[in-house]
């Protein structure tokens, strides 16, 4: 789909309501019913994502004007509305801050040439086999006048950006391993070289794109009906059903033959387990509190564990060619290290931290920005309705922290202030099983893994949780790249 390019345009584009655009729809299913010769795309699955029933998703859209606004808004600055946004509707906050982003990032001015934005974007995509997000971006690049070349394989693109493959697999893999003598390598290659303001606006379009195949794989999203995938021009074998149930609310598959699937019943008792373990962990901070030592061992002791928890979806993934072409050695990724062996140093955020050290570098590099970022990750951190599950007024800021925390402690990254024995009291087993494979080897992720995890809870905070994640993954990683970047300047 095109991009606004003019005032006239973008008018025209915003006037656009989600209501019309369910009505052309409509007019286009009813058009193919006709015997005109006209091909209409099918939408191949059953709304946005695979795990959330689809009537969810619109219902939020459908009854919030917030919502709707931020929609039409995306609509006519990006041209299209993806199945991403879609999910991310159920947090207004959080999704209007994103596409703030991302419009900055991928469209605004900056170092980067347009078109290496995109390709950086299939470079990141493609590390976690997430063909979401690399079709996503082969369009756009081809849209800004990307060479189609490049897209035949990563040996196809120029020798500046096949230099950033070294880079792009230590960040989505083991972050902790970068050092200033890759970024030296990066900055110092003669006339393949990057300048520091260009190797800016690079890692934070890696990290962005690793931590975004989390949250897409996480999700369960679907192809957007306009990429690979997304479509066929087949007539469905089931009549009545449709691309169109989209717009017009009507029931999914699963519905039409007698709601067969039906969410597990809520676990009560677990809930209040876990309300009774807040309550009395927010009680226990009244009390004299642990030893630094004592805290260090506890930290060092949840980091081992957490290379101990092992997902149930152990097998290896393979990439397929269209994926793979975009990126080297395919052979690297993440391991259990402690079974080799191996160990994760630890990162003190009282030596580096996004707030003191990383978020001034980034807006002294990339104007403006960092503040951006930063506010992207305050909404996801502090966001909160008081709720959990079917219980109203409960303050979630000891289990928000505890679930940014443990993925942070999982990157080796400690805070000297906080107590990790409160992780176990607060994430069950299964829980944290779906957290690292979904921060580790999102590519794994299954409707099965999504299901068995707070079991009791409403699907808008499952994908509250997967924000989490999301920004915790991404801000891990830009904590390392940035601190290698300083490294090399002093």
């Amino acid at each position: 789909m095109r991009h606004a390019s003019t005032s006239n345009e973008t008018m025209e584009n915003s006037s656009l309501t989600m209501t019309n655009l369910f009505k052309i729809c409509t007019q286009c299913e009813r058009l193919s019913k006709k015997d005109v010769g006209v091909r209409i795309p099918r939408l191949v699955g059953n709304g946005p994502s695979r795990f959330i029933p689809e009537k969810e998703i619109l219902q939020v859209s459908k009854l919030n004007e917030r919502i709707q606004s931020i929609f039409e808004d995306a609509f006519a600055v990006l041209g299209r509305l993806d199945n991403i946004s879609l999910v991310m509707g159920f947090h207004p906050q959080y999704l209007e801050s994103f596409l703030k982003t991302l419009h900055y990032l991928l469209q605004m001015d900056g170092p980067l040439s347009l078109h290496c934005r995109h390709y950086i974007g299939i470079m990141a995509a493609a590390r976690h086999q997430c063909t979401y997000l690399v079709n996503l971006h082969v369009n756009d690049f081809l849209h800004v006048g990307g060479d189609p070349k490049w897209l035949n394989g990563l040996e196809e693109a120029p020798q500046k950006l096949r230099a950033l493959g070294e880079l792009n697999k230590i960040l989505a893999h083991r972050p902790w391993l970068l050092t200033k003598e890759h970024i030296e390598h990066l900055l110092k290659a003669e006339e393949h070289s990057w300048s520091l303001a260009e190797l800016i606006h690079v890692v934070v379009l890696l990290t962005l794109y690793h931590s975004l195949a989390s949250f897409t794989f996480g999700c369960g999203i679907n192809p957007d009906i306009n990429t690979d995938g997304g479509h066929t021009f087949r007539v469905p074998s089931l009549s009545g059903y449709c691309v169109c149930d989209i717009a017009n609310g009507n029931s999914t598959l699963e519905e039409m033959f007698g709601n067969q699937q039906v969410r597990q019943r809520e676990n009560d008792l677990v809930l209040k387990r876990d309300l009774w373990n807040m309550k009395q962990l927010q009680e226990c901070h009244d009390e004299e509190e642990a030893s630094q030592e004592e805290m260090a061992t506890r930290f060092e002791r949840e980091k081992t564990e957490s290379m101990l928890v092992v997902t149930s979806e152990d097998e290896e993934c393979v990439p397929s060619r269209d994926v793979s072409r975009h990126f080297e050695d395919l052979s690297y990724g993440y391991k259990n290290f402690s079974r080799r062996g191996e160990h994760v140093p630890t990162l003190r955020v009282l030596d580096y931290s996004w707030e003191d050290h990383g978020f001034s570098l980034v807006n002294r590099l990339y104007p403006d920005f960092g503040q951006l970022l930063d506010e992207k990750f305050q909404i996801a951190y502090n966001l909160t309705y008081n709720t959990m599950a079917t219980h109203q007024g409960v303050d979630t800021s000891m289990l928000r922290r505890a679930i940014w925390n443990y993925i942070h402690c999982m990157f080796g990254i400690r805070y000297d202030d906080y107590d990790y024995g409160e992780i176990n009291q607060l994430l069950d087993r299964s829980f944290k099983v779906y957290i690292k494979t979904m921060v580790r080897t999102p590519e794994k992720i299954t409707k099965r893994m999504y299901d068995s995890f707070w079991r009791q809870f409403q699907h808008s905070e499952k994908v509250h949780v997967n924000l989490l994640l999301m920004e915790a993954r991404m801000q891990a990683e830009l904590l390392y790249a940035l601190r290698a970047i300083t490294r090399y300047m002093t």
